[in-house]
Formats: structure tokens, sequence, C-alpha cells
């Protein structure tokens, strides 16, 4: 694994996040380059909606989340639906993240001329993955990418994981517990104040 900077990319102190109402928290922990997180805790914790105060997506009730000045961030949903009603070939999915589909191992490849809306969850799921893990970015967010991956989709995704640029950090949330502690520096739980292991 790389060495993880001190410089944190995130900060997140106290937060107690959600929507209509509190989900998630409280939770404190820090995000620094090279460095992978992991999220784990019980069903309904609020892993996804950590992620999502991270991006701005969830409500902040209250606590802190500080982003590095002009941090770039990708974000993996766990149950991203394909739009039917835009007629994306895969590459033109790849495009929209800005990763290069030129470096795409050749299960992405596979999908480049293909209909998003044709491909099976499996299929999206991956080239998701691939294409948030293969973009420019300084953070990268994945919530659940082994979700309906086959044993080999899942190995070429922990070959990606392993090979990121040593300026690049990751939050990960997986339910598979050896994926998540084989890739992870750390591992916070997220169903338990502060618990950071």
């Amino acid at each position: 694994m790389p060495q993880a900077s001190t410089d944190p990319l995130v900060c997140i102190d106290g937060l107690i996040a959600g929507y209509a109402g509190p989900v998630a928290g409280p939770v404190s922990f820090t995000v620094a380059r090279g460095e992978v997180v992991g999220l784990s805790g019980r069903n309904g914790a609020g892993k996804s909606t950590v992620l999502r105060a991270i991006t701005g997506a969830a409500r902040v009730f209250s606590g802190t989340v500080r982003r590095a000045p002009g941090l770039r961030m990708t974000h993996h949903w766990q149950r991203l639906e394909q739009p039917p009603e835009l007629p994306l070939l895969g590459r033109e999915f790849l495009r929209l993240l800005d990763a290069d589909a030129g470096q795409a191992p050749e299960r992405v490849v596979e999908l480049l001329e293909r209909p998003v809306r044709d491909m099976s969850g499996g299929q999206f799921q991956f080239l998701q993955a691939w294409a948030c893990l293969a973009a420019p970015t300084d953070l990268t967010l994945l919530d659940e990418p082994t979700n309906n991956l086959d044993d080999d989709a899942i190995a070429l995704l922990s070959q990606v994981l392993n090979a990121l640029p040593a300026d690049r950090a990751v939050v990960l949330v997986s339910h598979e517990h050896a994926f998540l502690h084989e890739h992870c520096h750390r591992v916070v739980d997220v169903s338990r104040a502060n618990a950071d292991e």
C-alpha cells in the first residue's frame, strides 16, 4: 500500500448527517492523500449517508465536513440506476467522468460500444467503479463496489485499487469484510460513535 500523506483531503468531526432527519453519526475521521479508509457498520448505520455528506448531497445536522480547497471527487453510487432515457454508450459514460478509455482493461473495453441501458447490473457496476477510479481526481468514494460482481471482476477491481497513484485517496464502503480489510489502511465503524480502528 502507498504511504499516506499527513495532509488531510477531508476532515470529518462529530458529523451527524441525514436527510429529513439524522441517519448517521456522530462520526469523526480524516482522509489523507494515499490513504484508503474503509467505512463499516451494520445495515442502516448510515455509511452511504456519510459519503453523501462528503459530497454535499446529505444534510449536516451537526459537526463539520471540511474539504481541501479545490478537492476533486468521484462518487460510485451503490444503487446507481442505468439511465434508460439516455442512449449513452460505455465510452460516452467514461467521458462524462473524464476517465481515459485508452487505459481500460479488457473487461471495460468490451463495454465501450455497448449502450449503458443494455448492460447487466454487474457490468454497469464494474464500468462505473472503474471509471470513478480512472478519473483524474484526488478522492474517490466507492459505495459497495463489489455488489453484483463475479469473482473475476472483484479480482480486477482489487488490482485497480492496489495500483492507484500514491496521491489518490479512497473512502470505501463494503459489506465484504475481507475486501474491506485487504484494501484499507484504517476502517471506521460508523455504527458506533467516534469509532476509529
